[in-house]
């Protein structure tokens, strides 16, 4: 009896729901939140640089972009902080709630939301406007990590590895096709592929699906490169960018002109000549080419190099993450920051076609700061959990090396504590 009663309140405790605060919060690393601010304050100073004339001459108002702006950055801070104390055990919960949410708003920016430039991306909420695809790839992070911590050991088989996965993404990527959204669609693509493959599973699934795709890709390229639809037009207009400046790709063309105007220092903070309204949507997805032409080449490897050490604390963070869960959040982070600013940098610079896709934490946008800022608290709160577990075993270390000196005539493997 009294072992059958043991297991019963074992059991119990593996089915408690995890509390909503940490109730006792590991330190969170200085250096982590110290980056993040940097590069939230940094994006701030090159979004009212970039957006002051273009704000100005169509809205009458020099502030139209960085007064709400500033008003989102302060409340995603806010609300970083906020989640960094939040046990990201208790968010897991939620992952199919949120997900069905996100699903019912992605369906609804088809039939109720607001276009811009041909495209359907926005929901109109009256008190502010809210982009879900952002959303979404939060959402498919906690689910991807989700998925791949439950089903941990049956991720060799196919359909654990790969059909639940890809069935689960079907839906948000035909969703975002509907809009369209072509960026979006990549960039959750391959998140949930690399979340995939950190998560276990098998190799061989990733070769046969990289062979898949990569057929079907170039079928849909052949395909785009003959249609006359937004796509095709965006994938003809790059091939051909310098040849004819009064198509879309005066856009791109304009990018790289502001590019190797700023040569190794830049002309100055605020001297733009290319936001003069000759570089269309400066405050949002070409914002990495005024700061490249305003700060220059020393600028724009300052800027990247802050990316790049984001995404080792995030690495860092989910390789002492104390459980599997943890450790998937932490590569979905990491994985997200680095895709967009990998494909943002790959579009200003003619790497690409122009997909119309964000630089974190610089370009306009409130969903997209505030996501990302409250992602970075989930970071945050990973990178609690995983000191504070590094805590407790310098701690039992201590208290074991403690344990032989006092008791000198006993064995030391007897207390030694392990992994």
């Amino acid at each position: 009896m009294p072992a059958q009663t043991s297991k019963k309140h074992t059991a119990k405790r593996k089915r408690r729901t995890p509390s909503f605060f940490y109730r006792n919060p590991g330190k969170l690393d200085g250096a982590l939140l110290l980056n993040v601010l940097i590069l939230v304050v940094f994006g701030l100073v090159m979004l009212f640089s970039a957006s002051y004339a273009t704000a100005y001459y169509y809205e009458g108002n020099s502030y139209q972009y960085i007064g709400p702006q500033t008003i989102f950055a302060i409340a995603g801070v806010g609300i970083m902080l906020a989640v960094s104390l939040v046990d990201y055990h208790w968010l897991r919960q939620w992952t199919y709630p949120a997900y069905l949410l996100t699903l019912i708003m992605l369906a609804a920016v088809p039939l109720v939301g607001s276009e811009l430039n041909g495209c359907k991306r926005w929901l109109n909420l009256k008190v502010c406007t809210v982009q879900p695809s952002e959303i979404a790839k939060f959402v498919l992070i906690l689910l991807m990590a989700h998925l791949m911590t439950a089903h941990s050991r049956r991720l060799k088989h196919v359909e654990y590895g790969i059909v639940l996965p890809i069935a689960m993404l079907a839906p948000i990527e035909v969703l975002l096709y509907v809009e369209p959204h072509k960026s979006a669609m990549l960039l959750m693509l391959a998140l949930a592929v690399i979340m995939m493959w950190a998560g276990g599973v098998a190799l061989r699934w990733f070769v046969c699906g990289a062979g898949g795709l990569g057929v079907l890709g170039m079928a849909y390229l052949v395909h785009l490169h003959g249609g006359d639809d937004y796509a095709g037009n965006r994938l003809q207009d790059w091939l051909a960018s310098f040849e004819d400046l009064t198509k879309a790709s005066d856009q791109t063309v304009q990018s790289v002109y502001s590019i190797g105007n700023g040569g190794l220092f830049g002309v100055g903070i605020g001297n733009s000549n290319q936001k003069q309204l000759w570089l269309s949507e400066p405050q949002n997805d070409f914002i990495f080419s005024i700061l490249c032409e305003e700060l220059g080449f020393i600028g724009a490897v300052i800027c990247i190099a802050l990316f790049v050490v984001l995404i080792v604390q995030a690495v860092r963070t989910a390789m002492r993450a104390p459980d599997r869960f943890g450790a998937l959040l932490g590569v979905g982070v990491a994985a997200h920051i680095s895709l967009q600013v990998l494909l943002n940098i790959a579009v200003v610079t003619n790497l690409i076609p122009n997909t119309g896709i964000s630089l974190p934490f610089f370009s306009a946008g409130g969903t997209s700061l505030v996501m990302l800022l409250g992602e970075m608290g989930v970071l945050m709160s990973v990178n609690r959990a995983g000191n504070a577990a590094e805590a407790r075993r310098r701690e039992q270390e201590t208290a074991a090396r403690d344990n032989t000196v006092q008791h000198p005539g006993s064995r030391p493997e007897a207390h030694r504590v392990t992994g």
